[in-house]
């Protein structure tokens, strides 16, 4: 990729799992705060087809990111920057693949079919196993504010870059304007 920015492709993609992957986190605090209900349910399969939307999402990120790779690291910036950068990156990936697996499987383990889009039924992942889903529940939790806590970091990190350091690092992953 010779551009010194992400495509539209890339950018899109980006922001959008942003605000999925925040949406989904918001939707679980939200949830915990419900009585059992019809409601809490319903709200629950919306919370999975977001998770099961990021995972596939992540998985297009992916084989378009081998495709085009991504721009190189601005000049001047320090080799611990870049490092940390690429580390984030790659634990950000990690972790938007595990998070949504392991609901996946607590789901199979706790007997809740994932039922994408109230139209796709999902294979179970695991067998039905309720004290395995209540560890897979655990991890789940975990993953998800361990993940919640690196966006977080990741925005921060992009926030510094454009309003301390203006190195229009933040420019590069922004809608470009005609």
């Amino acid at each position: 990729m010779a551009s010194s920015r992400y495509d539209g492709v890339q950018i899109t993609l980006h922001w959008l799992m942003a605000l999925l992957i925040l949406s989904a986190f918001g939707l679980a605090l939200y949830i915990n705060t419900l009585p059992l209900s019809p409601v809490k349910f319903k709200l629950y399969a919306y919370h999975k087809w977001l998770g099961i939307s990021v995972l596939l999402l992540v998985l297009v990120r992916l084989a378009w990111r081998l495709r085009r790779g991504v721009p190189p690291p601005l000049a001047g910036q320090p080799a611990w920057q870049r490092k940390a950068a690429a580390g984030t990156h790659h634990l950000l990936y990690l972790l938007m693949v595990a998070l949504p697996l392991v609901g996946w499987a607590m789901s199979s383990a706790k007997g809740f079919p994932v039922v994408l889009f109230g139209l796709i039924p999902l294979p179970d992942f695991v067998p039905r196993d309720p004290d395995l889903g209540d560890r897979l529940k655990l991890v789940h939790m975990l993953l998800a504010y361990g993940l919640i806590g690196l966006v977080g970091l990741h925005a921060l990190a992009a926030l510094k870059h454009q309003f301390v350091d203006r190195d229009g690092t933040l420019r590069r992953m922004l809608p470009q304007r005609d």
